[in-house]
């Protein structure tokens, strides 16, 4: 059973799990459908229903394992998980580096204790929401411990995730703007740590972790070695065979007052981000992680993104926003340029 299952993520399991002989049922609201994959989904069993108020379709349903791919209120969780603890042998639930905010210690392990409090004031709106968004995940994990135990239990947490049917546009700028070829900005010391996984890895590993009852907890971060962004972007350059010239903005003055502070998996270091690119894959790599090559995951966006599955519309919304990289990079390079000579 996934909670959810027709967005990101969710048709990446599914695929993997169909081509290994496993049964899928879905429980979403029927809003989102899926972009890829298309075909596989006449295999699945879709419930109908709301995690809000309406878990009708689950109750007298039993299944091997449940992923909660969309629990996005801690009040949600806690009811899935309570009626399906007797009916769902194991309880996989979609978490995220987020619960480890603020990032103020590297070497992020699964074993540290997580706030699970919201403070009273915020320094900014941004705050406000990584705040929120964090401990919402990590009062989930509750939850789902409380349920489940943690021998019944397996929870991911993921960090920036990339890969075909991405929602977000957040790394499109690399393999649109590396295929292009010209000037590329790479932003950030160029010692910067940075992390992230394709979401297939992720996906596929999750099926794994339930099919040899690896349950606990783990980070779902890449790559297996500690990359910085400058190699990043060397990397996944090495996806198009096209002419480049990069420009290394390293200066952090400069990026700050420039309003320049992410461009996925690169976040500019500050105190409270200090360890998101500094989370600990050791535990899953143990248990099975494993990662495709950069440069394929960023030509297999590169074709997704330019694919039928990717309306016109979005295209042309991303292509259009200011506040995309590719529409400020002429000034932010002439200004660097200058901010270099003074």
């Amino acid at each position: 059973l996934i909670l959810g299952g027709t967005s990101f993520l969710g048709p990446h399991q599914i695929a993997y799990a169909l081509d290994r002989g496993h049964q899928i049922t879905t429980f979403t609201r029927g809003k989102t459908q899926p972009t890829i994959y298309k075909p596989l989904f006449d295999q699945v069993e879709a419930l109908l229903g709301n995690r809000e108020d309406d878990l009708e379709a689950l109750k007298g349903r039993s299944w091997d394992a449940v992923i909660d791919n969309s629990g996005y209120r801690t009040h949600w969780t806690q009811a899935t998980a309570e009626l399906l603890k007797d009916t769902v042998e194991t309880y996989v639930y979609t978490s995220t580096v987020s619960v480890y905010y603020p990032y103020y210690k590297g070497n992020l392990v699964e074993t540290m204790e997580l706030n699970m409090k919201i403070p009273e004031t915020f320094a900014d709106d941004d705050e406000k929401l990584n705040y929120e968004y964090g401990v919402m995940k990590a009062t989930s994990e509750v939850e789902v411990l409380k349920s489940f135990s943690k021998y019944r239990s397996i929870i991911v947490r993921p960090t920036f995730m990339t890969g075909p049917a991405d929602r977000t546009n957040r790394f499109i700028y690399w393999p649109t703007k590396l295929a292009e070829g010209g000037k590329v900005i790479v932003p950030g010391k160029r010692l910067d740590p940075v992390q992230y996984i394709d979401v297939r890895d992720a996906a596929e590993w999750m099926i794994r972790l339930i099919e040899n009852k690896n349950h606990g907890v783990y980070n779902a971060v890449g790559p297996a070695s500690e990359m910085t962004s400058t190699a990043f972007v060397y990397g996944a350059h090495a996806a198009f065979n096209t002419a480049v010239d990069f420009v290394h903005i390293d200066d952090d003055s400069f990026l700050e007052k420039h309003d320049f502070n992410f461009q996925a998996p690169w976040i500019r270091e500050t105190e409270k981000y200090y360890g998101i690119a500094r989370a600990s894959n050791k535990l899953s790599v143990e248990n099975g992680l494993t990662y495709r090559p950069l440069a394929v995951t960023m030509r297999d966006v590169h074709d997704w993104w330019y694919s039928d599955a990717v309306s016109d519309e979005r295209k042309k919304a991303f292509l259009e926003d200011p506040n995309e990289l590719h529409n400020r990079q002429s000034e932010l390079i002439k200004g660097w340029g200058a901010y270099k000579n003074e």
